[in-house]
């Protein structure tokens, strides 16, 4: 089964700094368009930041300047670079992206989630 792999969250001070990583895990595969989301509430998650196929990004206003969303295309592998964290970041992150696997296309994909804890 396809599936998107999360990793990087933790603890950090204010100030402080995370990468988070998302890849697929299985071989021959490859993320098209994706997105980084935090939850913000039980029922909502925003888009922090976007990357499409050909490389145009997007950010949400509350994040830019701070984070950068990037993607090594060698592992298949998608980054978001968290700089001077913020309390309010504090969130589960969860990536979102396109695969194409093995010459099939699978729209839609969430990962399970890194926790982000900013302590003050």
């Amino acid at each position: 089964q396809v599936q998107l792999v999360e990793s990087g969250g933790g603890l950090v001070q204010v100030g402080g700094s995370l990468t988070l990583s998302c890849a697929v895990n299985r071989r021959g595969s490859s993320i098209n368009a994706v997105g980084w989301y935090r939850q913000v509430s039980r029922n909502q998650r925003e888009l922090v930041a976007g990357l499409t196929s050909g490389g145009n990004t997007n950010y949400a206003d509350s994040v830019k300047g701070r984070f950068t969303i990037s993607r090594d295309n060698v592992k298949n592998t998608v980054y978001l670079r968290m700089n001077n964290l913020k309390p309010e970041d504090t969130a589960v992150y969860y990536c979102n992206a396109d695969l194409i696997s093995l010459g099939s296309w699978y729209r839609d994909y969430w990962g399970q989630g890194t926790q982000v804890t900013v302590s003050s």
